[in-house]
């Protein structure tokens, strides 16, 4: 993946945890009868997407890595 690419992606998993963090963080309404997306699950998991596309921008623009 070229660096272009893996920005618009971080963007897109970033805007994706906000809103969704957006959305998990409202009251239950019961008067709707299921919640039908898991929203906080969508945060985390976008959160942890958005995580490894910053490692690999930083691999991208040369960020030396820990010696193994």
């Amino acid at each position: 993946m070229d660096l272009r690419l893996t920005l618009i992606l971080a963007a897109a998993a970033l805007a994706l945890t906000v809103f969704a963090g957006w959305r998990g963080a409202r009251p239950w309404d019961p008067s709707q009868k299921v919640r039908m997306a898991p929203w906080r699950f969508i945060m985390v998991m976008s959160g942890a997407a958005l995580v490894l596309l910053l490692i690999h921008v930083g691999a991208l623009l040369g960020v030396p890595q820990r010696p193994v």
